[in-house]
């Protein structure tokens, strides 16, 4: 409930390029704890299928999948979040990298 006493605040103004930067940072986000989660997979995979039940079949396949989805996710993922990076950067006058 609101105090009757304090006078009303309006809310302030919500800037669309931030909302939509901090969207597309939860989604790089996402993209990496799955990117990363499918190669620590693979790796895991990797040595079962090393030390005990072969390439063939399923861990042979297992493992390529895994890090072909692993890339897809990653690839992008990586590529934003330095964009967002640098935007926040930028927008705090930080300049670039030149």
């Amino acid at each position: 409930m609101t105090d009757p006493a304090s006078p009303a605040v309006p809310p302030a103004p919500v800037d669309p390029v931030l909302v939509k930067r901090a969207r597309i940072a939860a989604l790089v986000k996402l993209g990496k704890q799955l990117g990363y989660g499918l190669f620590g997979y693979a790796v895991v995979v990797f040595f079962v299928a090393l030390f005990g039940t072969g390439f063939g079949g399923f861990w042979g396949t297992s493992i390529i999948v895994a890090l072909l989805v692993g890339s897809v996710l990653l690839i992008p993922a990586i590529v934003f979040g330095y964009g967002i990076k640098a935007a926040e950067r930028e927008e705090r006058g930080g300049g670039s990298f030149h």
